[in-house]
């Protein structure tokens, strides 16, 4: 019931009470937050997104803890040798994956939004493109792409090029992929005898390295080197 003395809100000017102020001032405070969340979901989705470095496996161009941000809308076929690219390593290395249920998901993509990519999510450069002949090695030691020997400055110091022999002609839409640590890099060379022989699908390229946003100390874009590679 309601007294002579009860709030109503006033018909003229559509005045509420304390009560109903109180409920729009909490709405208020839970769209908000709401809003930001989905537009960083979408923004992270479809157009950048943050990946930590987990591994030595990029030394010296990206270091353990270094972050990242990887744009998501370049298409494989405007990739270039020398990128450096993050891509989902589940179909081409043949990674088992674990169903992490409902609550795992949730706390995966929240994970996924300060940086935590997913255990299967790897950072390579890529070394030949569709088409490609990638062979090692050149009499002097070096790659070889389609007959012409690669320099290749991003290599961490004291490695050598490759300490495994390969010769691969890629098919189309399909990526070679390689650490710039090669003794210390599980890439397209540990799978060279599996289905596919450890080359990348195009539909797998989650985005290329745009820039590295910490330590600030070394901000900035990671080393692509793309005059260190032969034309096409």
């Amino acid at each position: 019931m309601t007294g002579p003395d009860a709030v109503q809100p006033d018909e003229r000017t559509g005045a509420r009470g304390p009560a109903a102020q109180g409920r729009g001032h909490r709405l208020r405070w839970l769209v908000g937050p709401a809003v930001l969340l989905l537009l960083v979901i979408v923004v992270r989705g479809f157009v950048v997104t943050p990946f930590a470095i987990p591994s030595g496996s990029m030394e010296n161009t990206l270091l353990v803890g270094d972050r990242i941000l990887v744009t998501r809308t370049t298409d494989p076929a405007d990739l270039q040798r020398g990128d450096i690219i993050v891509f989902d390593a589940t179909r081409a290395f043949h990674l088992k994956t674990v169903d992490r249920g409902v609550l795992g998901s949730l706390v995966g993509a929240v994970e996924s939004l300060v940086g935590q990519g997913q255990e299967t999510d790897y950072v390579k450069r890529l070394i030949g493109l569709p088409g490609d002949r990638v062979r090692c090695c050149a009499a002097d030691g070096r790659l070889e792409v389609n007959g012409t020997p690669l320099d290749e400055p991003y290599l961490k110091p004291g490695q050598e090029p490759s300490l495994t022999r390969f010769d691969v002609t890629l098919a189309p839409d399909r990526f070679w992929v390689m650490g710039d640590n090669r003794g210390d890099s599980a890439d397209s060379r540990s799978h060279l005898g599996d289905p596919g022989g450890g080359t990348l699908p195009g539909d797998d390229v989650i985005g290329k390295v745009w820039v590295r946003y910490w330590p600030l100390d070394r901000l900035g874009s990671p080393d692509q080197s793309p005059a260190a590679v032969p034309a096409r």
